[in-house]
């Protein structure tokens, strides 16, 4: 049997897709043809959705050829490692942490990325290497710093661009602290999700250089994030689409079971019951997760999941002090609430829907971010329009709001911890 399994899908199908797209422009395809995603791919992956995230069946090279190719060249993420390298079985581990990324937001990113002739650039999560490749490709291999934390993943993929011709500077260790022994750099570009962007990176980044990076709160929601580095050492720029990358290995976050919380107690446990007219499916698309988790930062939930649809909705604080439900059910308009402990987080989350409402419905290009040695912040429409972060004091008693719709859209619950592959508005 051929390479290409006898399917009709490949790279030139693939290529067509991406052009139509706008993603995989002109000066890009050269590279595209001379270091095809087939090479870059293991035999056995998990394949994911155009949309969404979460993980299929494991599809094995070997047993499956057509299949296997008709998922490289198709438009989607590719699982290729499951807990850090301790599950090696054919079903699902716990999380997936390494991946061939989707080719539509590969090559976007390379376009916000902005490289030129000459350009020398860190890239940190090598992965399988293919990002890696067509960067190597296109500047040369002497041009391009690869950084991967995980040293089997590091080595696969310099044997893989090795068979390519192509060799990198390949080093093995934490992306956060970046590679600083090869800079300045021109351009530098992060295949994996950040809540906090490492001041490394500014700081090996020449003045107007540019920072490509998937930016996102710990609650959920994630945008790809391009900044120009200033000459007075901060580096600032807008979003430029959503993205849903993994966790950077150093800043995953453990978070406290719902046994900390509420202990024995069975809910309500005593909590503040009342009603809500903020459904809980008008606050789980990507853009509403990403403005909660930047509004409160300690914040984060899991969705518990009834029949036909139906969910209760768990915000927790990062502190373990409180907790919030909300029972979402298909045709109902007001949604039942419970909060326990000093905060009301119910109550927090529907302001921060209330401000986004009154600022426009705003969507990730009217988001923005400015990095210095002091910290970060993300701003709405310019710089000096700061996105208000709300950790207030426990108010002394139950507000209660008159019931009114805050959000206009009918976006699908969805919910991440830590990183994107927990959102759960795709339960399949």
């Amino acid at each position: 049997m051929s390479e290409r399994g006898g399917a009709e899908a490949g790279p030139g199908g693939l290529a067509s897709a991406l052009v139509e797209k706008g993603a995989l422009s002109s000066d890009w395809l050269a590279a595209y043809e001379a270091v095809p995603r087939h090479l870059f791919v293991p035999d056995r992956l998990w394949p994911g959705r155009a949309s969404g995230v979460g993980q299929g069946e494991c599809v094995d090279r070997r047993s499956d050829p057509d299949l296997w190719w008709r998922k490289v060249y198709a438009d989607i993420p590719l699982t290729t490692q499951w807990d850090d390298g301790a599950y090696a079985g054919d079903g699902k581990g716990r999380a997936p942490t390494s991946s061939n990324s989707m080719p539509r937001m590969v090559f976007s990113m390379l376009a916000a990325l902005g490289v030129e002739d000459g350009d020398r650039v860190l890239e940190v999560g090598t992965g399988t290497g293919w990002n890696a490749a067509l960067l190597a490709h296109r500047l040369g291999s002497e041009r391009v710093v690869t950084v991967e934390v995980d040293a089997a993943v590091a080595e696969e993929a310099r044997r893989r661009l090795a068979a390519s011709g192509l060799a990198p500077w390949s080093v093995v260790g934490d992306g956060a602290t970046g590679h600083p022994e090869r800079a300045p750099y021109d351009r530098v570009i992060a295949t994996c999700s950040i809540g906090s962007l490492p001041y490394a990176w500014v700081e090996q980044c020449r003045p107007g250089g540019v920072v490509v990076a998937p930016w996102g709160p710990p609650y959920g929601g994630q945008g790809i994030a391009r900044l120009v580095v200033a000459e007075d050492g901060t580096a600032s720029g807008a979003f430029v689409m959503p993205s849903a990358f993994m966790r950077m290995r150093d800043q995953r976050e453990a978070v406290p079971s719902r046994r900390a919380y509420l202990g024995d107690a069975e809910w309500p446990a005593g909590g503040r019951e009342g009603v809500s007219c903020l459904s809980p499916d008008d606050m789980g698309d990507w853009i509403h997760m990403f403005t909660i988790g930047v509004q409160v930062p300690d914040l984060f939930c899991r969705p518990e999941w009834g029949e036909d649809g139906a969910y209760r909705l768990w915000l927790f604080d990062r502190a373990a002090t409180s907790w919030a439900t909300a029972d979402f059910e298909k045709g109902r308009t007001r949604y039942a609430i419970v909060q326990s402990g000093p905060r009301r987080l119910w109550e927090e989350v529907e302001a921060v829907m209330e401000w986004w409402k009154e600022n426009g419905e705003p969507g990730f290009d009217r988001y923005g971010l400015t990095v210095s040695r002091q910290g970060q912040r993300v701003w709405l429409d310019e710089p000096g329009h700061a996105v208000p972060v709300r950790l207030p004091p426990p108010p002394p008693g139950l507000s209660r709001r008159p019931c009114r719709s805050l959000v206009h859209d009918q976006g699908r619950a969805g919910c991440a911890g830590g990183d994107s592959s927990g959102e759960f508005r795709d339960r399949g």
